[in-house]
């Protein structure tokens, strides 16, 4: 799946002023010798002794005496991840449902509220639940990421690669090295979409397909990243969605941070649009980001659920 030209390619989008890895090699440093060096890339990846490295690890100061982790991978390790998320790219792009906005060519989190502006004035919805997951990224469950992806994706030295670096080490700056378990990859390129497959199983296809099914007016969905929003014509609706959504996340090793979810009253006709109808603060929706199921199929049962149920 990954050769010369594709790997070269990659390297033209490589940020030159980049941090480098715990190797310490520079963009520009690495690009000095890329032919060879992507050869030799090649060839330990055709030969399967291609290891994820360590990725570093620092922090940056975000005021008020708390500090952000940043991962740092090295130049050959991001450049994997650019090919391997140009392959799943064009897998997934023709599965992602019109509702996922986030991480996607052409969407925007701009384009995402305008979108939603203009199917909640035009409808009849009057419930919004608003969502956040809590520390999505650093807990994504890997087997249940790898199951599904192994729905789409048949090479198994592909889903090796991914498999590494779901479980790559964090070397932080006191010298230690951590071995996550959940989560995605600190600081990978590929994270992003990684995240957008899980969420498309867990959350988009579940809700377009199986919630869509149960509710008895208007419902629109749509979801940024790991922000998203589901608006229903009736209130019994929103909170039978709400109560439903707990139990679905929970499945797959995920939960709502309740201080940032809530139901909130949608009225087209008061200067004050939206009011809380529940004791929880709303979660602020469909921000840019800065880093950037009732079950219908089952895994592990004799029968394969089609690409486009939910798991």
């Amino acid at each position: 799946m990954i050769n010369e030209s594709m790997l070269i390619d990659c390297f033209g989008d490589l940020r030159r002023p980049a941090a480098p890895g715990v190797d310490g090699m520079t963009v520009r440093k690495y690009e000095e010798q890329l032919g060879p060096r992507v050869a030799g890339l090649v060839s330990r990846l055709k030969e399967k002794r291609y290891r994820a490295p360590l990725v570093k690890r620092q922090y940056i100061d975000k005021g008020g005496g708390k500090r952000r982790p940043l991962g740092l991978p090295t130049v050959e390790d991001k450049l994997v991840q650019m090919a391997a998320r140009r392959v799943l790219a064009a897998i997934y792009e023709k599965d992602f449902l019109e509702c996922n906005n986030g991480y996607r060519p052409g969407r925007g989190a701009r384009q995402t509220t305008l979108k939603l502006q203009d199917r909640l004035f035009l409808g009849r919805v009057r419930w919004m639940v608003e969502a956040d997951i809590e520390g999505f990224f650093e807990h994504i469950d890997h087997e249940w990421l790898i199951r599904m992806i192994e729905l789409r994706v048949h090479d198994e030295a592909f889903v090796r690669l991914l498999r590494k670096w779901l479980k790559a080490g964090v070397l932080e700056e006191t010298g230690s090295v951590l071995h996550p378990v959940t989560g995605t990859p600190q600081g990978g390129v590929i994270s992003p979409i990684l995240a957008n497959i899980y969420l498309h199983y867990v959350l988009d296809l579940w809700t377009e397909k199986v919630i869509g099914k149960q509710v008895l007016g208007q419902m629109v969905y749509e979801r940024y990243a790991d922000d998203f929003v589901c608006g229903f014509e009736h209130k019994e609706d929103a909170e039978n969605y709400l109560n439903q959504l707990r139990e679905r996340l929970a499945k797959f090793g995920l939960k709502l941070s309740e201080a940032k979810s809530g139901i909130v009253k949608f009225n087209r006709n008061e200067e004050d649009h939206a009011e809380v109808a529940e004791s929880a603060k709303p979660a602020k929706v469909l921000r840019d980001s800065k880093s950037l199921p009732a079950d219908v199929g089952q895994l592990g049962t004799t029968e394969t659920p089609h690409r486009g149920d939910p798991v």
